[in-house]
């Protein structure tokens, strides 16, 4: 076997088209576009590295390439921790233990000699929106950005040392269904009236005002999480940048108490509908007039939930299921749209999971989040519950 490192035109050309071999008689892959994915090794082009750094290899067996990966460290999740944690993520490999612990074994010791003492994965370069996980259950066409594997590389995952840090639940809920509970949404239409609070629809002329609000609910939402990091804004406003194809202003919404900005909610088409019309990740002219044909057909049925927050005063006031009610009434008016799927949660957040259940969400998929400590003699302990 021959270890490559990715760095000129022929190995970065041969990184993307690795998972088509892989894939090719997999009719749920949807192919990811090579400009959502290369950008991310761009220190130009994605901010997160200009305060990390990022580095993937290939590996040619018997004159093929069968096997890549990526190795990263990102400075604000890194020392997150008990210890200086580093990330993999974008792996593909035949299944073949042996190429997977020469993949893993490069990303890790790479991950050692920068300073890191363990590796989490797969993961993303960068929030947990996006290409975050490992599926072991669920296997489907997935939703835009969720991570979409064989079956089988949970096994290589595990024969090499890695364990489940925290499983993430993708739940599904049909709009159209008349089995929704409907007390629950007389609930929701009552708590979203009542006096002081105020929802705002998110729009790109306003952004700026609202990524403000959008980093202090974060950073009240979020600092209880393990992995909480500060969020710079230009990461945000770059994001929007790259996503504006992805955006509708309607599925973006802020919650307001007496003018204070308390809780915000995201969800987007699920692109991929489109995407698999596209099999070689390429988006040319023509490709991308017929994407925008294909979207005013309104040919895409599902939205994904991407995130939600709700500062602590008021997580316990009912407002998740009065944001829950302003969306439904924006699905009910877009009658093309009759899925939304809310992904993912932690198992670390009982109380995200239990609001999922109670607007009638049903458990559809499982990822995995993995975590491989170098030290093999130190105790490893999973992800802690984030209490009340």
């Amino acid at each position: 076997m021959n270890l490559i490192e990715v760095g000129d035109r022929k190995t970065i050309n041969a990184f993307h088209k690795l998972p088509y071999f892989i894939y090719k008689n997999d009719d749920c892959w949807v192919p990811p576009l090579r400009m959502m994915v290369e950008p991310l090794f761009d220190t130009q082009k994605n901010n997160t590295l200009k305060n990390g750094k990022a580095s993937r290899w290939l590996i040619e067996k018997d004159g093929k390439i069968v096997g890549r990966i990526a190795a990263f460290v990102v400075d604000a999740y890194a020392n997150s921790f008990d210890q200086p944690t580093g990330g993999i993520g974008f792996f593909e490999c035949i299944d073949d233990q042996e190429s997977a612990n020469l993949l893993f074994d490069t990303a890790c010791g790479w991950l050692k000699k920068v300073g890191m003492e363990a590796a989490d994965g797969p993961i993303n370069i960068g929030e947990n929106f996006f290409n975050w996980g490992l599926l072991v259950d669920g296997f489907v066409q997935q939703g835009f950005g969720m991570n979409y594997n064989p079956p089988y590389y949970h096994a290589l995952f595990e024969n090499y040392g890695f364990k489940t840090y925290y499983e993430q639940y993708s739940y599904h809920l049909n709009i159209t269904s008349p089995d929704l509970p409907e007390r629950f949404w007389k609930i929701a239409e009552w708590t979203s009236k009542k006096p002081g609070y105020s929802f705002r629809q998110f729009t790109l002329k306003e952004q700026d005002e609202l990524i403000d609000d959008f980093i202090e609910i974060y950073e009240l939402a979020w600092k209880k999480h393990d992995n909480f990091k500060k969020i710079d804004p230009k990461e945000i406003k770059d994001m929007i940048k790259q996503s504006k194809m992805m955006i509708e202003e309607e599925f973006i919404w802020f919650v307001y108490h007496d003018g204070k900005p308390i809780a915000f909610f995201m969800m987007v088409p699920d692109l991929n509908q489109l995407f698999k019309h596209f099999r070689n990740g390429k988006l040319n002219l023509l490709k991308l007039l017929k994407l925008i044909y294909l979207k005013k057909r309104k040919v895409i049925s599902r939205c994904r939930v991407l995130v939600m927050g709700v500062v602590p005063k008021f997580q316990k006031s009912g407002i998740e299921s009065a944001i829950f009610y302003q969306l439904r009434q924006v699905l009910l008016k877009k009658d093309w749209y009759n899925e939304m799927e809310l992904s993912w949660v932690g198992d670390f957040n009982p109380k995200m999971i239990s609001i999922f259940k109670a607007v009638g969400g049903k458990h559809e998929k499982t990822h995995l989040t993995l975590r491989y400590l170098f030290d093999r003699e130190k105790e490893f302990h999973r992800s802690p519950i984030i209490e009340d």
